[in-house]
């Protein structure tokens, strides 16, 4: 539940008008703080943390969130959701079987010796469903090889085809060598990354994501539990994975749902699978302990004045389109500014309701919060002198105010 706490009190504006498609408000939020001690903040040792708050949109902490790390079986994750998206788009059925080849068998089975497995035989025939229950519960490395064939043929193909997702999903910052994360072919991925990818899968694939959660899963007449290293370990955390390489180190994805609140968490860097625990620990805790729900505007509420081009008024209110309820600092020694960005003036007619922009809240670590901005009203056009009039006013002097 949002707070009752209201800042409206401690906003400070400062109104700029100025020209086409550039800032159009500002504000700085000061003094930004519930009752109580001066401002704590997570604290971690992890060279790498993001964490992220789904439901607002809102980046709780980031720590080196752009450094980019190998991600081991991590990239198993990425393996996962580029499969649901071909199974949501019909490319492949989850009741669709797949055969297992014997490249897949030596590289990624039994014979492999390279670490987890779900036994896959040579040449027997699998659903992509019980596939995927190997990938994800078993961290199978020959259940990634055997979807990647089934779907694309060979590994190099899927990769191109991860790779291709991945951008277009705003993983800027990564890039994908094949299903399993081996290092023969390179991978390089972010914490901000990682967390954009359980956000798309949360988001697009909620049948789905109780896979990663399975507690077991036998097959090949071998049971195993869920190797998923964060499992059973951190309260109520429901799903992702870890990953680890030689150089790199340890890195987790985990993503936490409690009393209605979700979160993503990541981290890189660490030196043991303990460190990795501990921090990962440590940086969903402080979701809790450090953050409240804050409510800066409701839902209607005028944010700022657009300037109008040629209408019958000047300006036009920019109210928010949502509730912008934002998890921030419970303590008053971090300060955030709010911003409101449209693409003025706005050219007359303007339509009520029309989304023109944005308001975005930044801190330290940049923009933690965006939503979207509206026109509170409609605003016809104006004469033909009154058009005339804010032309030459454009052209002399821009839009400034």
């Amino acid at each position: 539940m949002a707070s009752a706490y209201s800042v409206s009190g401690f906003l400070k504006a400062s109104r700029r008008l100025v020209g086409r498609g550039a800032l159009s408000a500002f504000f700085v939020v000061s003094a930004f703080a519930l009752p109580g001690n001066a401002a704590e903040t997570i604290v971690t040792k992890a060279p790498m943390a993001f964490l992220y708050e789904p439901g607002s949109g809102t980046i709780l902490f980031a720590k080196e969130p752009d450094q980019p790390f190998a991600p081991g079986a991590l990239a198993k994750v990425m393996t996962a959701a580029t499969v649901f998206k071909a199974v949501k788009e019909g490319d492949l059925s989850l009741d669709q079987t797949c055969k297992v080849s014997e490249h897949a068998w030596r590289t990624g089975g039994a014979p492999s010796g390279r670490g987890a497995t779900m036994f896959a035989a040579i040449k027997s025939d699998i659903s992509v469903e019980d596939l995927l229950k190997g990938l994800l519960v078993h961290n199978g490395n020959d259940s990634a090889i055997v979807l990647a064939e089934c779907l694309d043929g060979s590994e190099e193909a899927f990769a191109v085809r991860m790779n291709e997702f991945a951008q277009s999903i705003g993983m800027k910052n990564s890039r994908f060598g094949n299903p399993t994360g081996y290092p023969e072919v390179p991978s390089q991925t972010t914490v901000r990354d990682q967390a954009r990818l359980a956000e798309y899968i949360l988001e697009s694939h909620a049948d789905l994501y109780p896979m990663f959660a399975i507690p077991e899963f036998t097959w090949n007449k071998i049971f195993q539990r869920n190797k998923n290293p964060l499992l059973g370990e951190i309260r109520n955390l429901d799903g992702l994975g870890g990953g680890n390489d030689a150089e790199s180190g340890y890195s987790g994805l985990g993503s936490v749902d409690r009393n209605g609140r979700r979160v993503i968490a990541a981290v890189a860097g660490l030196s043991s699978d303990k460190h990795r625990l501990q921090t990962l620990k440590e940086v969903i805790e402080g979701a809790w302990e450090y953050f409240s729900v804050q409510t800066l505007f409701s839902a209607g509420d005028v944010v700022a004045d657009g300037r109008v081009f040629g209408g019958v008024t000047s300006s036009v209110p920019l109210v928010s389109e949502k509730s912008v309820d934002v998890l921030l600092p419970r303590g008053g020694t971090l300060d955030y500014r709010i911003r409101v960005i449209y693409n003025g003036p706005l050219p007359a007619p303007v339509n009520a309701g029309e989304q023109v922009g944005e308001i975005r809240v930044i801190g330290k670590d940049g923009i933690v919060y965006r939503s979207p901005l509206v026109t509170g009203g409609a605003v016809a056009e104006g004469t033909m002198i009154g058009r005339a009039l804010d032309g030459l006013q454009e052209l002399l002097f821009g839009w400034i105010g």
